[in-house]
């Protein structure tokens, strides 16, 4: 018998553990506990090495705590081919501690490249949905959708991003609206029937949020921005829909790097901090 559809995995999640949080995993060298890269080299598989310590620990403290656990491939990619290695034991502890995985790639080509693209993130690496960039048009993403069925897996395309330089091109306006909400459009027309194409929604602009969940209403949103980057949990209420489904909610820095490098307690405050956030996020959702 086939598993459940991507979005009801994932609201089944977000019911049973209790919270929309998701934890992303990007690890960085300079931040990792003193304890950690005292164990291995400074080089590019000595620090896939930690980034395998790190992350599984992170996971073995948090991940049953969490709906979703996201890895940021680039800083797995930047370490070469063990960096390969890492990511792919991140993934498998994620699946372990029952989390669902989101491949935080944001790939973006067409034809045979997207289809690539696509079974590696599925079929090789196995996770349950990746980030999916739009601007190459509707030949860009299909290949994904395609990819994702075939696995009963979802993907998230990007729709509104948190960062500063977002409006550049986001902001356009086309046809007397902006270029974001075009985007949106084709998101729901993807996600109907199906529920598996998310969209990434970042918690910087909380009032374009909240236009955007009425423009895809059944659509799940990913939202960046929460906690180290300023997005606050008041911030990323428009998300949910009414019955407090709809949203999940990432930090990344702001749940594996509460610490200074040398701090002896570093286990201690990942766990409190993943604790506040998904507190926090509790008291907002509908």
């Amino acid at each position: 018998m086939s598993r459940p559809a991507f979005n009801e995995r994932l609201a089944e999640l977000v019911r049973t553990r209790g919270n929309p949080l998701c934890v992303g995993i990007d690890p960085r060298w300079e931040l990792l506990p003193a304890a950690i890269r005292g164990r291995h080299d400074n080089t590019g598989e000595g620090h896939a090495h930690a980034f395998t310590e790190f992350g599984l620990h992170v996971l073995d403290l948090v991940g049953h705590l969490v709906p979703v656990i996201k890895p940021q491939s680039a800083f797995f990619e930047a370490c070469g081919p063990a960096g390969f290695t890492a990511q792919a034991a991140i993934l498998k502890r994620a699946a372990e501690v029952g989390a669902l995985t989101i491949l935080d790639s944001k790939r973006g080509d067409i034809a045979s490249t997207a289809t690539a693209y696509a079974q590696a993130s599925f079929a090789v690496w196995g996770a349950d949905s990746v980030t999916v960039n739009p601007y190459l048009g509707q030949d860009a993403v299909e290949p994904f959708i395609a990819a994702a069925r075939e696995v009963r897996g979802g993907l998230f395309v990007l729709v509104r991003t948190s960062n500063p330089g977002s409006g550049l091109f986001q902001n356009l306006t086309c046809d007397g609206r902006p270029l974001y909400q075009h985007v949106a459009g084709a998101v729901n027309d993807w996600n109907r029937g199906h529920g598996d194409v998310g969209a990434v929604v970042g918690a910087t602009h909380p009032r374009e949020l909240a236009g955007l969940r009425g423009l895809m209403p059944d659509v799940w949103f990913l939202v960046p921005g929460f906690g180290a980057q300023g997005g606050s949990a008041a911030d990323v209420t428009g998300a949910f829909r009414a019955d407090g489904l709809g949203a999940i909610i990432n930090s990344s820095r702001g749940i594996t790097y509460p610490f200074h490098p040398d701090d002896p307690a570093w286990e201690e405050k990942i766990v409190a901090a993943t604790q506040r956030a998904i507190a926090e996020l509790q008291s907002v959702m509908p």
